[in-house]
């Protein structure tokens, strides 16, 4: 059949027709553990039902009114955001890439709005990925993402990932922020060393600076912590925050304090959809599940569990898997053949990975993962790789 669908993505052919927990059924009836959570999205898994009834309670009150009225569950999920972070004030949107538009935008007015609006440039690391619009583009700096959409847009300097003199050679008079993933995702989950974060907060703070924190993909639990910055010890001015905020509704945030916010006044950003009651209910009830007492410390322990049985599974397969990394549930396998191939070969066994740059494989299991289902993982890791390192002896001995 053909698709209508525009071709900007490269799918499998796999689609799915339920979901419940970690698990995801296929149209074929086949089904698959799915240890990348719609890209780190489904922090609860697959039909949760306290976010199902959040949903259809809301659904049969009210869906949609606009912000030109108070929305009561936008304000009590903005209130318990701001509760549980540095934060003072909270933007809803939609998506990551516009939760980062806020940040950028936002950082650029504060410096505006104090008599120096020559200082919008912003810092950003090589090898960070912080969306898919023009600016966002520009921000992560990528040329795979920025060829053919014309000049790239001004206003970012970028430094190598982890290089502080680098930094400080880029900050100058103009510029308005740094720009960082505490770890990054799509960048090949490369964690950012806590004394990197706090040498870029004392530098933001030194040269009057902002400091943005990019956890679209790393907040609400996935590292073990809320947010990513607590497990760091570093606190940020503005912070970004989607996927997992609506656990499979779309959602984006940007969290800042009063002070970095103060340029932001009536009118100066928008958002039809953004913070409406459908997605407000939803991120509201993920809290509730989220803040439990013990959830966050079952999903360390989870972690520790998984990096363990990980890191043997490297040492058994050390022509497959080069490396461990990341934080609490958000970990990558640096592969020594090529990630895809990796990939493909868990989806034989029937489990669902993402790849990410630096030839990383992702896992991304929701964060409600249980031993049991772990173990199957480690299974299905274990053949998948056994038969990788099969085929390249074959290969080998072919000559």
């Amino acid at each position: 059949m053909t698709s209508h669908l525009l071709p900007t993505y490269a799918r499998v052919d796999l689609a799915f027709e339920r979901g419940e927990g970690a698990w995801l059924t296929a149209t074929d009836g086949t089904q698959y553990l799915d240890f990348a959570a719609g890209v780190a999205v489904n922090a609860l898994g697959h039909a949760h039902p306290k976010l199902v009834a959040a949903l259809t309670e809301q659904a049969q009150k009210v869906w949609h009114v606009s912000n030109l009225y108070k929305i009561p569950e936008a304000e009590k999920l903005a209130a318990r955001l701001c509760e549980a972070s540095f934060a003072d004030t909270v933007f809803f949107g939609n998506s990551g890439a516009e939760a980062m538009e806020c940040s950028i935008k936002m950082a650029r007015k504060y410096h505006a709005a104090g008599g120096k609006p020559d200082r919008f440039r912003i810092v950003t690391f090589e090898g960070a990925f912080h969306g898919r619009t023009l600016a966002t583009l520009a921000a992560g700096g990528q040329k795979k993402y920025l060829e053919g959409f014309g000049p790239v847009a001004e206003g970012f300097d970028q430094a190598p990932f982890g290089d502080f003199d680098a930094v400080k050679r880029a900050v100058g008079d103009a510029t308005a922020a740094i720009l960082i993933e505490p770890v990054m995702g799509e960048g090949g989950v490369r964690v950012v060393p806590p004394q990197f974060l706090k040498a870029l907060r004392e530098l933001c703070d030194q040269r009057g600076i902002l400091l943005i924190f990019d956890e679209v993909q790393t907040g609400i639990g996935r590292t073990g912590e809320l947010f990513a910055y607590q497990r760091m010890g570093v606190t940020p001015d503005i912070m970004a925050l989607a996927k997992a905020l609506g656990g499979g509704f779309p959602i984006g945030a940007c969290l800042a304090t009063a002070e970095a916010s103060k340029g932001m006044t009536a009118g100066t950003h928008g958002s039809t959809f953004g913070g409406n009651p459908l997605a407000t209910s939803v991120g509201n009830a993920v809290l509730d599940v989220v803040l439990a007492p013990g959830f966050l410390d079952d999903v360390r322990k989870n972690s520790i569990l998984l990096k363990q049985r990980l890191a043997e599974l490297k040492d058994r397969y050390p022509s497959v898997i080069a490396e461990v990394r990341g934080e609490g549930l958000l970990i990558g396998l640096r592969a020594v053949v090529p990630n895809g191939d990796l990939v493909s070969e868990l989806r034989a066994e029937r489990l669902l990975t993402v790849a990410a740059g630096d030839n990383v494989v992702r896992l991304l299991p929701p964060l409600i993962i249980g031993e049991e289902e772990m173990s199957q993982a480690f299974g299905m890791i274990d053949r998948a790789c056994a038969r990788i390192v099969k085929n390249l002896t074959q290969k080998t001995a072919a000559g």
